[in-house]
């Protein structure tokens, strides 16, 4: 590299897996590279979701993104497309190191739009000190779930976002993905029924959880004693380490609903590039750094990171670590439903959720709320 000052910016998201995993990766990158200064900024987790990637890329040459911006970054070319910048062996690594569909997710238009250094999908996890104490068992089943709910001892995350994935799931278990007519959401059989499951569970649980995404979830469950179980929410590897949490949380796949594990809906960031950013070959090899299997297993998983590549995934270093969090919840990762990704889906993702969570609390007309979600969901199709 040269001898030249550059100085480059990120934006992540406010959690020990979002920012100082990157922070840590900068600061060893920089010690390496040391004409190189990376600044991470972070944003919170609701933020993450929602602003526009095109505005985040004026301001920031490195983005951590929701892989459903894919077809948004392929239909107007805000990031680069990595896969004419990085090696290409490399690239393929990471194709065939993928976790479950996480590095196909950041695809679109015939090209990589960022690198899947994180990996999540929505997974179980408990509290295996009162899981000992009362004597319990894990829920296999939804029937088994319900009546742990019941006791009251249950939570899941109650907000829009989360209530929209978990609908998802709940379709893809009773027999259709969703979003794959040009009409219709799902069908109005499955989607009633789907509707019907959540909102059964959700009346058995603390009303908190409709103000609660998973990070408050997993807060919730070990800053108190009143919870112990988790059916779904995406899964954060923090909280199995020893000393980050009051409580030890233990991760794990899901139930069967109607025969089949829980077919959770894809999460996990990716790092992407502003095509506005006046250093790409500087950013390249950070971005290369970062997503590499070393880094990946070693630097990155250290400081709090949930890694993209599988051999990470498969480790005994960061499995030790994380009371297996990686092998428990890898089948869940590999069978995980991938979102629609076309240009207008985030329209769809940002309205349709709220609906959902206020037939979970209320209750409410199922078809009703189905015909809401169609109109918000052909109008998506428009952008």
């Amino acid at each position: 590299m040269s001898t030249e000052r550059i100085q480059l910016k990120g934006i992540t998201w406010n959690h020990s897996r979002g920012f100082t995993s990157v922070v840590a990766t900068a600061q060893r990158f920089c010690e390496l590279n040391p004409n190189v200064d990376i600044v991470w900024e972070k944003r919170s987790l609701q933020a993450f979701a929602d602003e526009p990637i095109d505005q985040l890329a004026k301001r920031y040459d490195l983005l951590i993104i929701d892989h459903p911006w894919a077809g948004f970054a392929g239909k107007n070319n805000v990031i680069l497309p990595l896969d004419e910048y990085l090696p290409k062996a490399f690239v393929k690594d990471l194709e065939e190191n993928t976790v479950g569909r996480s590095h196909e997710s950041y695809s679109s238009n015939g090209h990589q739009w960022a690198l899947a250094v994180d990996a999540a999908t929505p997974v179980a996890c408990s509290r295996p000190d009162i899981f000992d104490e009362k004597g319990l068992e894990l829920p296999k089943t939804y029937d088994d779930l319900l009546a742990l709910a019941k006791q009251g001892l249950v939570i899941m995350p109650g907000i829009p976002q989360d209530t929209l994935m978990n609908f998802y799931m709940m379709c893809c278990n009773l027999g259709e993905e969703v979003c794959t007519s040009p009409n219709d959401v799902v069908s109005e059989a499955i989607g009633i029924k789907a509707l019907q499951m959540l909102r059964e569970l959700a009346v058995e649980m603390d009303p908190q959880i409709f103000d609660w995404n998973p990070i408050q979830i997993f807060e919730a469950m070990t800053l108190t004693d009143k919870y112990a179980y988790c059916p779904w929410a995406y899964g954060y590897t923090n909280y199995s380490r020893a000393g980050y949490a009051r409580k030890l949380l233990h991760f794990h796949d899901m139930i069967e609903i109607n025969g089949v594990g829980a077919i959770s809906t894809l999460g996990g960031t990716g790092l992407a590039v502003s095509a506005q950013t006046k250093y790409i070959e500087t950013v390249m090899k950070y971005v290369e750094y970062t997503s590499s299997e070393a880094c990946q297993k070693t630097v990155f998983f250290d400081n709090g990171g949930q890694p993209g590549h599988r051999k990470a995934w498969t480790d005994e270093h960061t499995n030790e670590i994380s009371a297996n969090f990686f092998k428990n919840t890898l089948p869940a990762l590999d069978r995980a439903f991938l979102r629609p990704r076309y240009n207008g889906h985030m329209y769809f993702q940002d309205r349709a959720g709220a609906p959902i969570t206020d037939y979970m609390k209320n209750g409410g007309d199922e078809k009703a709320l189905l015909s809401q979600l169609n109109k918000l969901y052909k109008k998506s199709l428009e952008i």
